[in-house]
């Protein structure tokens, strides 16, 4: 009788500077790997123009998610420019158990938090923009902030890009196309590593058997 090999899932975290692209190669990913599933967060600042409700985010008040935050809901969570971003943890661990790898875009709190709590399901990747003119760029592009907004995350940005070490890896964001798939490069080799692979042990001794 032949063994099965199955694998736990990942958690694929995307960090960055704001506007340096993760969103777009999330959104790229998303599309082109189907064992892929987005980790949606809870959110207490205000749903932007095409944001849907338990797609996107799911909205909720500040002092739901506090209360949230006193019984240990999130496997992480931040406050980000006044406004608090946490991941409820019974929904991750769902997706891994069944071997669905779960994206994550997130900073670079957040993700400290995964690796404290869950390291050998983590796999990090630090999105870095080509040029700081770029990334002012990219950002009035998006004409969702005000200037004073702008401002504020070009301002952070030094601090943000100066955590890139805590990361597996890192991508310069040249190209998205191209950026999207170093990711995916990444994705395939992590879920193949070893300690993902369950079952492999008695899978091995089932081949040295027959031997």
């Amino acid at each position: 009788m032949n063994l099965e090999i199955t694998r736990r899932g990942l958690m694929l975290v995307l960090s960055s500077p704001s506007g340096a692209g993760k969103t777009s190669i999330c959104k790229k990913l998303l599309e082109q790997e189907k064992e892929l599933t987005l980790s949606v967060s809870a959110t207490t600042r205000t749903r932007r123009p095409g944001e849907v409700e338990g797609a996107d985010y799911q909205f909720i008040s500040t002092l739901e998610f506090e209360t949230l935050i006193n019984k240990a809901q999130f496997l992480e969570y931040a406050k980000v420019f006044g406004h608090y971003y946490g991941t409820p943890s019974h929904l991750v661990e769902n997706s891994l158990q069944s071997g669905r790898d779960v994206l994550f875009d997130i900073d670079w709190q957040g993700t400290q938090q995964l690796k404290a709590k869950a390291r050998q399901d983590l796999v990090s990747v630090f999105i870095l923009p080509p040029s700081i003119k770029e990334l002012e760029k990219r950002l009035f592009k998006r004409a969702q902030d005000t200037i004073e907004v702008v401002a504020e995350r070009m301002s952070k940005s030094s601090n943000e890009m100066s955590h890139y070490p805590e990361y597996d890896y890192v991508i310069i964001n040249y190209n998205l196309n191209q950026s999207v798939q170093q990711v995916q490069s990444i994705l395939h080799a992590e879920r193949l590593r070893r300690e993902r692979q369950v079952g492999l042990v008695e899978f091995v001794k089932q081949l040295r058997s027959q031997l």
